[in-house]
Formats: C-alpha cells, structure tokens, sequence
C-alpha cells in the first residue's frame, strides 16, 4: 500500500482512543470505594463493575478483528469509538449498580471493537521504521494508562468536579470520545481490509458443490463459505473466554461454587472445538474467523506471553496498590494518587530511554527492562513491611524504579512482538494480542485478589506483600521469557527489525 502523506496525523487520534480504553480497566479500582457507598453496591456488584468491562472486552477481542477484516478498520473503529463514548455517558449517569454494569459491559463490547483496529490501521498506515515508532508510540500510550489509573482516578475523586464524585472517572471519557470521533473522517486515512491481501481461495473439486451449497447461506456478513464472518466459531470463542474469566472474576467473592468449577471445565472443549473448527475451515479453502497460522509468525508466540504476563503482574500492582495506600496506609485518594505520580514518572523516564538503550543493547532492551521492573517490585515488598509516616516515600521511590522497568519493556516488547507479523494476518495478530493483554490482566488482577484478601487477618502488610508477590511472579516469568528470546537470536545480534525498534520511540 501506498504511504498515506497525512498518515501522523493519524496517530495521535487512534492513541487517544487506546489510551482510554486501557485507562478504563484501572481507573475503576480506585473508583470502588466511592462507588460502593455512592450507588450503594455490595461487593459482588463491585466485582462485576471492574469484571464486566474486562469480560466483554476480552470475549470480543476476536471476533472485531476479523470484523476490521471485512468491512475495513477505520469504519468499525468509528464505530466502536462511537458506542465507547455512549456508554461512558451511560457509566456516568448509571442510577443503580446493575445499570452501571450493564454499561461497563457495552463498553467493553466498545473497546473490543477499537483495540484490533488501531493495531491494523498502524500496521497499514506505517512501514518500516516508521511502523516500529508507531508501534513504539502504541505501547508508551497503552503502558501511560496503566500506570495513570491510580493517579487520574483519585485527582479525579479528589476534585470532584459539579458533584460528580466517582462518575466523573468515566464522564471523562465523553468529551475526549467525541473530539477523537469528530476528526477521525479527516484525520485516519482509510486502510484497506486485511482481506483485500488475500488470495482467492483455490478449494479442491471436491469441496466445489459444498461451496456452492454454502453460497445459500451467504448474506448480512454472515459468508463462512466465502469469507464472511464465522458465526459459529465466534460462539464458541466467546463463551470459551466467558468461561474461563467470569468464574476467575467472581469465584473468590463467592467462595468458588460448584458453577465456576463447572464453566472452567466447559472452557477446555470449546476453545479447543473452536481451534479445529478454525484449522478445518482453512483446509477447506475458507476463511477462518482466526488464522491460527499467525502463532507461526516468528516471536508472536514468546511475545504473547511476554505481555500476558507483563499485564497480569501491571493489573495486580493496581490492584495492591488501590488498596493499600488507601485502606493499608490510610491515604486518601489524591495523596494516594500522589504517591502513584512516580510510577508515571518512571515510565516515562524509561520509555524516553528505549531508543539510546537499544542502539547500545539492540535485542537486550526488553530484559533490561524486565530485570529493572522485578528489581522495583521486590524493593516495594521490602519496603512494605516498615510503618510510620516514611512509608509513602520509600513506596513512591520503590515505584519510581518499577515505572523504569515498565517504560523499557512495553514499547519495545509490542513493537517487536508486532513487526513482523504479515499485513493479511495483521487483524488476526491485533485481536489476539488484545484478547492476551485483556485476560492476563483480568487473571493478574484475579489472582493477586484472592491472595491479598486471603490474608487480611494477619493485616495490611503482611496481606500487601502477599498480594505483591503475584505482580513479582509474573515479572520474574517476563524476564526468563525475554532471556530465552535473546538466547535464541544468535549472540544476541540485532536483526532488522530491532534496528528499526531502537527508532521506535524517538
């Protein structure tokens, strides 16, 4: 495709919309406690608040890329950025808990509906090392809003701007959606499909009369036979995903009933039922909602474990962060959102980094940063045990060096993960990362709950530090997952696109 002459303008519109969509997952932490006591809402309504959002999101992941593939990515980004903003609106003037989880449902089927589009519209506006900086720019965007939950949410709650409390942390969403909404027909350029980079299928003579039988069933996108969306397999997808996060979201707060055990079962046969389904539509020459071919691409696999555990440990710290500077320490929300302004000012110094680091460590990058992340984290367990009014200092500075960790892993952990995947599987490639970073955030965040809150009776720091071990975990495995990507490349030596990766954020 031909380069785009206004494609820049281009990136700061899409950018907003990736950093609102990830702000949304965090922010809601720090909006719990006022939310409970606002609407009233018990704690599984709570759960549902923060579970709801990342449920939906994650669910629909999939099948809005391949929604991107056939009808182009900037309309259904319009779309998406569109029903974003409506049900950010509706969060905010929620009158009950269960309208306000409806609305953060439909916002999550929104932000489903934006992520695999931004990522395709990258892949397709930008080459080269262009398309490295603006992967590198996409990863600072979604790593900014996962460390600014904490801060926004609270200076938010603190200011209470007209009244509005806690809706405030979603209203904010409303005039940023509609700015970006109004220039995106000027400023994104249309990109074509990624469908428009494949060939025609070439099915067997003996799969011919099946074909035309199936043409029958053409109509409304819904063309399995021919390249239309694979309605079936996208059941199957969402309920195997609704089946393996909804009981991880609420299992604990219910004490794991016999139905959480019973859909983490049920998960196992529909996303393997979905995996043949997939493979044998492409053997038969049609076009699968997921091209499983694109795991093959060299480092998407590695990658993808890399950041579902680069955002399972982000969503935990979150998590013991929320609650222990302000039910632990006793903080209110916008001095606990002061102390959380280091872990912004740490990402940022190690993001502004990434390119003079690279040019000097070249494929290293990523494990310098996960080795600096898992150094902060365990100095912030350290620190935790101590009591008295130092504490928040030394958890600011401890966080300080954590924001570092996380600024030199994210940008290029993405940028490579994503280079070099193909432009007709660049819609398969974005809504699978989505769905990993989404899940492993809501498995992250999960996970730490159920250890921190199973170990309050011996109080918040002992609790904290438990809960902080998850995040220490998690980062521990993004190290030994990067050590072994560098292994492989032969000593360490950069390749092209890592050349192109130490421009990424220049």
């Amino acid at each position: 495709m031909a380069t785009v002459p206004n494609r820049w303008w281009a990136l700061p519109v899409v950018l907003v919309a990736v950093f609102m969509t990830t702000l949304d997952f965090f922010i809601a932490n720090v909006a719990v406690p006022s939310m409970r006591a606002g609407l009233p809402a018990d704690g599984s309504q709570a759960q549902l608040v923060i579970a709801g959002y990342g449920l939906a999101y994650a669910a629909g992941l999939v099948v809005a890329g391949r929604l991107g593939d056939l009808h182009g990515p900037r309309r259904v980004f319009a779309a998406g950025l569109a029903l974003f903003t409506l049900a950010s609106a509706a969060c905010g003037a929620a009158p009950g808990a269960w309208a306000l989880i409806l609305a953060r449902v439909v916002q999550g089927v929104a932000a489903a509906l934006l992520a695999p589009q931004v990522l395709t519209l990258l892949g397709g506006l930008y080459r080269g090392a262009d398309r490295a900086r603006a992967f590198g720019w996409y990863g600072t965007a979604v790593g900014l809003a996962g460390v600014s939950g904490q801060v926004i949410g609270g200076l938010l709650i603190a200011a209470d701007p007209w009244g509005l409390g806690w809706r405030a942390c979603f209203l904010v969403n409303v005039p940023l959606g509609l700015l970006a909404l109004a220039v995106t027909p000027r400023l994104v350029p249309a990109v074509p499909p990624a469908s428009a980079h494949l060939p025609a299928p070439s099915p067997s003579p003996a799969r011919e009369p099946r074909r035309r039988a199936g043409g029958a069933r053409r109509g409304a996108g819904l063309d399995v036979a021919g390249g239309g969306l694979d309605v079936a397999g996208a059941g199957m997808v969402a309920a195997g995903l609704v089946a393996v996060v909804l009981p991880l979201a609420q299992g604990r707060e219910q004490g794991w009933p016999a139905w959480t055990w019973l859909c983490l079962a049920a998960s196992v046969p529909l996303l393997a039922g979905f995996a043949r389904r997939q493979r044998r539509l492409a053997a038969a020459g049609r076009q699968p909602l997921l091209d499983l071919d694109v795991f093959g691409e060299k480092g998407f696999a590695g990658g993808l474990v890399a950041v579902a555990l680069l955002f399972g440990g982000s969503a935990g710290l979150s998590f013991v962060l929320a609650l222990y500077l302000q039910e632990g320490l006793g903080l209110g929300p916008a001095t606990a959102g002061a102390v959380c302004t280091a872990l912004n000012a740490g990402f940022l110094a190690g993001s502004s980094r990434t390119a003079a680091l690279a040019r000097r460590l070249g494929a290293g990058v990523p494990l310098a940063g996960a080795a600096t992340l898992l150094l902060g984290l365990l100095l912030l367990h350290h620190v935790m045990a101590g009591a008295g009014d130092g504490v928040a200092y030394q958890v600011a500075g401890t966080l300080l060096v954590t924001g570092a960790g996380m600024g030199l892993l994210m940008s290029p952990l993405i940028s490579t993960t994503l280079a070099r995947v193909r432009p007709e599987r660049s819609g398969a490639a974005a809504g699978v990362l989505g769905t990993v970073q989404e899940t492993g955030g809501v498995l992250g965040g999960t996970l730490t709950g159920t250890v921190l809150l199973g170990s309050l009776e011996s109080g918040w720091e002992t609790a904290a530090r438990a809960g902080l071990a998850v995040p220490a975990v998690c980062a521990l495995g993004v190290l030994a997952v990067t050590a072994l990507a560098l292994r492989r490349a032969p000593g360490g030596r950069r390749t092209p696109v890592d050349s192109r990766a130490a421009r990424a954020c220049r």
